[in-house]
Order: structure tokens, then C-alpha cells, then sequence
């Protein structure tokens, strides 16, 4: 991919350094339409490529974090083998390495660069389960409609991006209960994923 085709994606300042990284283990980068379970991807292809495929964002944080995330999986596994644990201590060391350089000012605004470092001690395997990075980056997504589950007073019902409808119940520690309608099941919800308000 050119720089000028990743110029859009990125915070300005980081963008030489992923290019470089692109270029360095041979990425084919594909960039396509927001899908709703995952943030990217990466394979090995059967020729010994790497397919890393990443939505597109209009949050420059988010897709740097997301890039980063799956480059370190390619190192990780030829640095380390096969047999690792894809979110392992391989990966988690591997993934902090690749994104410090970018925990820089010149790349972070003011109210990121701590919320990163404190993230980057020991990276999650999904940035939604780190509750207070979720709530940073989500202030850099562009405006939406949709609320989050910890807005929506309890009691009050909401639907997913599936369709499905629930109805909010207790916080528990970290998560909080609701009820799937239809079939009557409870789930535990992160208080920061979207949903959208039933009237």
C-alpha cells in the first residue's frame, strides 16, 4: 500500500513508521468496510505472505492501535514459532515494542499519551476490554446516534447490531446484566459498548 493510500487512516506523525513497517514484513494491507465483531485481522497466506485486513476508521487512534495489533502477531509468530498463544506473553511483549515509538506527543494528543502508556504495560487482547482506553479512543469516533450500555438507565431496552433487543439489568463489577427478550438469556455487557436505545 502507498503512503498517500494510508495517509487518510493515521495520525500524521505516525505514518512514515507503519508504512516502513508495511513495507518491512511484506503486509498485504486491506482496508474494508466497518465489520461489526473484530477491528482487523492477519493470516499467513499459503504463498508465505501476510494479509492483515483492518475496517475502516475515521478514528486515526483506533486504526493505529488496530495495525499495530496485528503486525505484532506476524512478528511474534516468526520470532517466537507457531505454537504460541495468539495473545500470549510473545505477543503482548512483542505488540508494546512495536507501539511504543508512537506513544510520543508528536503522534498522541495530550489526553491519549497516559491513557496509552498505562494500557501498553500490559497490552489486552482486545482494546474493548480495557474500559478506560475504549472510553479515550471512542472520544476521537466520529459522532453516532448510539448510546452506550452504562447510559441507558436500568430497566431500559436496546438493540445490537444483529437485531437483537435486551433489557438492562444490574451492574455487576466490571459488566453489567441484560436480558435478550426473545429468549429470555442474560449476558454480561462492557458498560462502554454501543448499542441503540429502544423508545
Amino acid at each position: 500500500m502507498t503512503l498517500e493510500a494510508l495517509a487518510p487512516y493515521l495520525p500524521e506523525a505516525a505514518l512514515e513508521s507503519c508504512h516502513a513497517l508495511i513495507q518491512r514484513h511484506r503486509v498485504l494491507l486491506k482496508i474494508v468496510k466497518k465489520r461489526a465483531t473484530r477491528h482487523g485481522d492477519y493470516r499467513k497466506l499459503p504463498d508465505g505472505s501476510h494479509r492483515i485486513t483492518i475496517n475502516s476508521s475515521d478514528n486515526p487512534y483506533r486504526f493505529l492501535v488496530t495495525l499495530v495489533h496485528e503486525i505484532a502477531h506476524l512478528v511474534a509468530f516468526e520470532a517466537y514459532g507457531k505454537k504460541i498463544k495468539p495473545h500470549g506473553k510473545e505477543w503482548k511483549y512483542t505488540f508494546t515494542c512495536l507501539m511504543v515509538p508512537f506513544i510520543r506527543p508528536e503522534v498522541l494528543p495530550d489526553d491519549l499519551l497516559s491513557v496509552f502508556a498505562a494500557h501498553f504495560k500490559n497490552p489486552k487482547a482486545s482494546s474493548s476490554t480495557d474500559v478506560q482506553f475504549a472510553l479515550a479512543l471512542k472520544k476521537y469516533d466520529p459522532p453516532t446516534a448510539k448510546q452506550l450500555v452504562s447510559e441507558i438507565p436500568e430497566g431500559g431496552t436496546f438493540k445490537l447490531y444483529n437485531g437483537k433487543v435486551f433489557q438492562k439489568g444490574k451492574q455487576r463489577v466490571k459488566r453489567i446484566e441484560c436480558q435478550e427478550i426473545k429468549t429470555g438469556r442474560v449476558y454480561l455487557f462492557q458498560p462502554h459498548a454501543e448499542v441503540e436505545l429502544m423508545h
